[in-house]
C-alpha cells in the first residue's frame, strides 16, 4: 500500500476514487472494492472518515458521563481508518491509498470529500444503521447528492 500526500492525485493519471469507511464490515468491503476499481482505472483512492462529538445532555440517570476529548475522537478515527486500509490494502498494491479524517456529519464529509472525485464508493450500511435497513442513511444520501457517480456495496 502506498500513500500520497496533497489532494489525492499521487499516482499522476488525475483520477480520483473517494471511498467511506468507518470500521464496519460493509465499509471494508467497499475499500476492498474501490481499491479493486482503481487498479483497474489507475485512480488514487482516498479513504475518508468522519466523527464528530457526541452530544452529551446533563442530569443522565446513571450518574456521571465521562466524555473523550475532541482529539481523542480524531485519533480514534484516524486508528480506525489506518487499520482498515492495513487490514485490506495489500502491502505491495500500486494503487496510492490517501487516508483523509474530517470531523462532521459524515453524508457531507463524503460529499465534500467526493467534490471532482471520478466516483464515491460507500458500504450500504455502517455503524449506526438499522440493521433491516437495505441502504443506510449516509449512503442513501450520497446516492441523492453527490455529484459524481455513486457505488454501494452491499457487503456479504
Amino acid at each position: 500500500m502506498s500513500t500520497a500526500s496533497g489532494n489525492g492525485e499521487g499516482n499522476g493519471s488525475g483520477r480520483r476514487i473517494v471511498v467511506g469507511v468507518d470500521g464496519s464490515q460493509p465499509s471494508q468491503e467497499a475499500l476492498a472494492w474501490a481499491v479493486s476499481q482503481a487498479e483497474r482505472t489507475g485512480a488514487a483512492v482516498d479513504a475518508v472518515i468522519a466523527w464528530h462529538n457526541p452530544v452529551v445532555i446533563g442530569g443522565m440517570p446513571y450518574g456521571p458521563v465521562a466524555v473523550l476529548g475532541e482529539s481523542d475522537f480524531g485519533k480514534f478515527a484516524a486508528s480506525t481508518l489506518n487499520n482498515s486500509i492495513r487490514s485490506v490494502v495489500k502491502a505491495d498494491s500500486p494503487v496510492s491509498v490517501r487516508p483523509v479524517v474530517r470531523q462532521g456529519n459524515a453524508a457531507q464529509v463524503l460529499l465534500d470529500a467526493a467534490a471532482g472525485a471520478d466516483l464515491l464508493v460507500v458500504g450500504s450500511r455502517g455503524y449506526g444503521g438499522f440493521t433491516e435497513a437495505l441502504l443506510g442513511s449516509v449512503s442513501q444520501h450520497c446516492v441523492h447528492h453527490a455529484r459524481c457517480p455513486v457505488v454501494v456495496i452491499r457487503g456479504s
